[in-house]
């Protein structure tokens, strides 16, 4: 892995699906002002690479094993209050949506919304001065 460029938002990703978590890293490779800087595959490696790599933001799935993506959510808005936090999901339960904005998450995105949507609001995201 390379460091990003100054300016670059450092995206941290979290899917337990290895090809949609490989589409996903691709589609933003292609984003100049995006660099992934780490992936996990269950939401305990998520918590910890976001600990080790400090990323400026992190997209969570939020049906993981180990630890759910409700929870890995919850536990990254303590610990890193100012992470741009976008949780994923294929499942349109609106109570699944609402927990994980109550958890901390800042959007929680449909799967099936994922080009237009992620990318807008990843890009949104800054790193605090």
């Amino acid at each position: 892995m390379t460091e990003a460029s100054e300016g670059t938002i450092r995206v941290l990703l979290a899917d337990d699906d290895e090809g949609f978590l490989a589409s996903l890293r691709e589609l933003i490779a292609v984003q100049q002002e995006l660099s992934v800087v780490g992936t996990a595959t269950d939401g305990l490696a998520a918590i910890e690479l976001v600990d080790e790599l400090a990323p400026d933001a992190a997209v969570v799935d939020l049906h993981m094993p180990l630890l759910d993506g409700v929870t890995t959510v919850a536990r990254l808005r303590r610990d890193h209050p100012h992470l741009c936090l976008i949780a994923l999901t294929g499942d349109e339960a609106p109570a699944l949506h609402r927990a994980a904005k109550e958890s901390g998450a800042d959007d929680v995105l449909l799967k099936t919304q994922l080009v237009d949507g992620l990318v807008e609001r990843l890009t949104a995201a800054r790193a605090p001065a």
